[in-house]
């Protein structure tokens, strides 16, 4: 960044060195040189600035000028500012820090460093570029010099880094400390989320060997809508009617699939389709779900103080919650022994709740249900269980993310009932992978298992769906190319 700059005239010199002023003109004869760097100028064009590699000398002189703010400005002063103000404030020295230290700079160079040093002071340093780009999906920071994002289902590395590992903790720190958490040698594991509902995890030193690592989950700012899977193809528009039936005739519905599957974006989209005169009460870990209905209630836990006091698991949150007069119960992730609440609630008079879990298929989240309520203390036969789970879920919903990137939605499964001591299901609709592309994409088809009547269909009725039901059911039998 700082140095000579490709392609144009502007250039930054910092004092220290004072003799590679005729540099220049000594290679500027050479022709080879400047054939053998044409490469470099689209890949320079090509990503966003943020994720160009900076130098060395950039980080040099940045640490230098940000000590020297760091001296000359009165942080007490600056926190009663506003945003706007305190960065204006933070501009004003950083320019005469500039001019005393007699550091000469593009106006380009300087309005980038001073955005950096800003970000650092008031923000979360170098991840604000990040955070304000709506097409990452995922940032993971492994350590102060290695920052990864996820674009369009790849992850790629970016030039970014931090000073050092203790900015990064001090960033780590800023961001848990907005939602009353703290993660440091004695609470070393922390998961939070952002002002925008963005799902923060960190985990820092002695745990973390080579410093910090942050895991930022991001959530665009748009919710997307089910109109929208059917336009990027993980779904087609006749699974996306059976998704809304289902969602409006309040059946129990249990999402499932792998991490970064898409469930928690799949369960905003069923909730659309909630009635406004409802009332709905989330149970989350870290609040990420975004309802629009008027009538929300959203919980949180929270985990043990330095004393190991004062946790409240989502347990005690989904028992609470059944006393809050709720119309819907929806689980952000289950996890454990809650999901024994849950599923009662679900046989109760809740119906329409919801629920995510990690699972590869429909069978094995019904499984691993059994294996949650198992493992939480209840001393239930087998069968037990298994009669309370036909009982409580009516649609498990498959979430996929397939290698090449993609998401998908794999299953709409009917939980049907007991054969002996096994839970029969049935596929109302399916994906098929049919192979791969020249770039690698996945091609498959969406279709219909060809399920004249679903188990659902008397409740669809009573809500007044069936005829929209029959008809999405009898044009998925139509194979559809995806």
């Amino acid at each position: 960044m700082f140095g000579k700059r490709s392609g144009s005239d502007q250039e930054v010199r910092i004092p220290k060195p004072a003799g590679p002023a005729p540099e220049p003109a000594a290679r500027a004869p050479e022709p080879s040189a400047k054939v053998a760097s044409p490469p470099l100028a689209p890949a320079r064009a090509a990503p966003p600035p943020i994720e160009a590699r900076r130098s060395d000398v950039y980080y040099q002189v940045k640490a230098t000028i940000f000590g020297a703010l760091i001296e000359a400005i009165d942080l007490a002063q600056l926190a009663k500012l506003d945003a706007e103000s305190a960065r204006e404030e933070i501009r004003d020295i950083v320019n005469e820090i500039i001019a005393i230290k007699n550091i000469v700079m593009s106006i380009a160079e300087q309005e980038e460093l001073l955005d950096d040093i800003c970000n650092d002071v008031l923000g979360y340093g170098p991840l604000e570029p990040l955070l304000s780009r709506d097409d990452i999906s995922d940032i993971m920071v492994n350590g102060s010099g290695t920052v990864y994002i996820e674009v369009a289902g790849r992850i790629q590395r970016t030039g970014i880094r931090f000073r050092d590992n203790q900015q990064l903790l001090n960033i780590c720190q800023r961001i848990v400390s907005q939602v009353g958490r703290r993660v440091d040698e004695s609470s070393p594991i922390c998961d939070a989320r952002l002002a925008d509902g963005s799902r923060v995890n960190a985990i820092v030193p002695p745990l973390a060997i080579d410093g910090p690592a942050l895991t930022i989950r991001k959530f665009k700012k748009d919710k997307l809508t089910l109109d929208q899977l059917v336009k990027f193809g993980a779904i087609t528009p006749e699974g996306a009617q059976i998704l809304q039936i289902i969602g409006r005739c309040r059946a129990n519905v249990l999402i499932s699939g792998g991490t970064g599957s898409g469930k928690t974006t799949l369960l905003n989209c069923l909730t659309q389709y909630i009635d406004d005169d409802e009332r709905i009460i989330t149970c989350e870990d870290a609040a990420e779900l975004q309802l629009q209905q008027p009538h929300v209630v959203r919980l949180e836990t929270r985990p043990p103080n330095i004393e190991g006091e004062g946790q409240v698991t989502m347990r005690e949150l989904v028992r609470n919650c059944l006393r809050m007069r709720p119309e819907r119960i929806i689980v952000g992730e289950v996890r454990g022994p809650e999901a024994f609440d849950l599923l009662q609630a679900m046989n109760t008079g809740h119906d329409g709740s919801m629920g995510t879990l990690h699972a590869n298929n429909p069978r094995e989240a019904l499984s691993r249900c059994e294996s949650m309520i198992t493992m939480g203390g209840f001393s239930l036969p087998s069968r037990t269980i298994r009669e309370m789970i036909c009982a409580s879920i009516d649609v498990v919903i498959q979430a996929a993310r397939l290698r090449d990137g993609s998401r998908r939605i794999t299953h709409i499964t009917e939980v049907i009932g007991m054969e002996g001591d096994t839970i029969i299901t049935q596929d109302l609709f399916i994906y098929d992978m049919v192979g791969e592309d020249v770039n690698g994409n996945i091609i498959g088809r969406h279709r219909s298992t060809g399920i004249g009547r679903p188990k659902f269909w008397e409740r669809a009725r009573y809500y007044g769906e069936e005829k929209r039901l029959a008809a999405a059911l009898d044009a998925a039998e139509i194979e559809v190319d995806v």
